[in-house]
């Protein structure tokens, strides 16, 4: 064969081998999903491969959004406004689904809901439609340091009172200045909204009722007095206003505080190689105000869909698996996120790496959820800057309740 006929030939083969390569590429779909930081997103990046194993031909790439739900929202809203097709999944916080649905920026999923536990089918159920799957689960909690209360011969307290008289009693012992009794959110973050309705709802007051506002200024009165109160009696530190979430994490991990309020996340990174209270923790429901019933606040992230992205089937296909119970399960046991199915709370492997999900579930079952509106934004608005002024004392906490109240009546009609 000559030399000219073998170049021919072997131009030919790379040619056809390149069209091959070509068809390959552009036969793989790509998928980019966005995670909240907080979210231990390392461990769903280990679930993501295990999905491409599976699924030869689908390529996932993660994108982290901000530290806070606030600035993961904002973000979120100027890609979808934009109709920004470059993301196709979104984990997105509880209050979300419904306001993200209102805007068009989500897809409708096919999903019976009925195995998820019921807080979680409902808020992603919008008018008849399932408008994102539950990622996991997870309310308010009362960390605390066991080893301390076990040595001062206390209990987890059950009042807000108790847990101050409390910290006082393990400050006065340890005679530490840098152990702070009480961590909590009150930096101007969507934290401060739970703060702040934690106390509200323990007295039985809720912020609406039939989709009209229903706020009591006294019960918010004080709601926002205790929590200046702990400022201002040393139970927890002077600028508590520029504390977000995992600065309370943070605080308590390094074995600076007694009592901390938090989310579920806290549990995995307590009992972390680098903390300090590693095997020292106990979880237990919020305290109540004096007379009232304990409250939590619900929580949770959601997958929902792009209804900009150009991969719909999909995406709702790698939703579906990222809501599964074997997704679930493994999130919990590895990364202490609440499940959102019932059964897996009792699960041997679950309780053997968290022992205190077996008590979780009735927690996270009876929490409740923030005012459920398409204007949720502008409601959080109002709440979270205003508890973030009253703890830094640039307004009173009766003047703060009439300015909630003032905000909500122009939201909330």
């Amino acid at each position: 064969m000559s030399s000219g006929r073998i170049s021919k030939m072997a131009g030919l083969l790379l040619g056809c081998a390149a069209a091959a390569f070509a068809t390959a590429v552009s036969a793989e779909t790509a998928l980019k999903v966005f995670v909240t930081s907080q979210g231990q997103p390392a461990i769903w990046r280990t679930l993501l491969d295990q999905y491409e194993a599976r699924n030869p031909g689908i390529k996932v790439s993660i994108e982290l959004g901000g530290t806070t739900s606030d600035m993961q929202a904002q973000y979120l809203n100027t890609v979808l406004t934009a109709k920004d097709s470059s993301l196709d999944v979104l984990m997105l916080d509880v209050i979300r689904p419904a306001q993200f649905a209102a805007a068009g920026w989500t897809s409708p999923v096919a999903s019976d809901m009925s195995s998820y536990l019921r807080a979680y089918a409902e808020a992603n159920t919008i008018d008849g439609k399932v408008v994102a799957l539950p990622a996991f689960a997870d309310s308010m909690f009362l960390y605390y340091r066991k080893d301390l209360l076990d040595k001062y011969g206390l209990q987890p307290p059950k009042t807000w009172d108790e847990l101050a008289d409390a910290a006082r009693k393990v400050a006065d012992g340890e005679k530490n200045p840098n152990l702070q009794g009480l961590s909590f959110q009150g930096k101007a973050i969507e934290g401060a909204v739970c703060t702040f309705l934690v106390p509200y709802w323990s007295q039985g007051k809720v912020v609406t009722k039939d989709g009209k506002l229903d706020f009591d200024r006294e019960a918010a009165t004080k709601s926002l007095a205790l929590w200046k109160g702990f400022a201002d009696s040393g139970v927890a530190k002077k600028n508590i206003a520029e504390v977000a979430t995992d600065d309370t994490r943070k605080e308590f991990q390094a074995g600076n505080v007694v009592f901390a309020v938090n989310w579920g996340y806290a549990w995995a990174m307590s009992q972390g190689a680098d903390s300090a209270v590693s095997g020292k923790v106990g979880v237990a429901r919020l305290p109540a105000v004096k007379g009232g019933e304990q409250a939590t606040c619900l929580g949770g992230w959601e997958w929902g869909v792009s209804a900009f992205s150009k991969n719909q089937e999909e995406a709702k296909k790698l939703v579906a698996y990222l809501s599964s119970p074997e997704v679930s399960k493994y999130m919990a046991i590895n990364g202490s996120l609440l499940p959102t199915y019932a059964n897996l709370y009792k699960d041997a492997d679950v309780t053997k790496a968290v022992p205190w999900f077996a008590d979780a579930q009735s927690i996270v079952e009876t929490a409740k959820p923030r005012p459920v509106t398409p204007r949720y934004n502008e409601v959080s608005e109002a709440i979270r800057t205003t508890v973030n002024a009253v703890l830094a004392g640039a307004t009173t906490p009766a003047d703060g309740a009439a300015q909630i109240e003032a905000r909500l009546k122009r939201i909330i009609r």
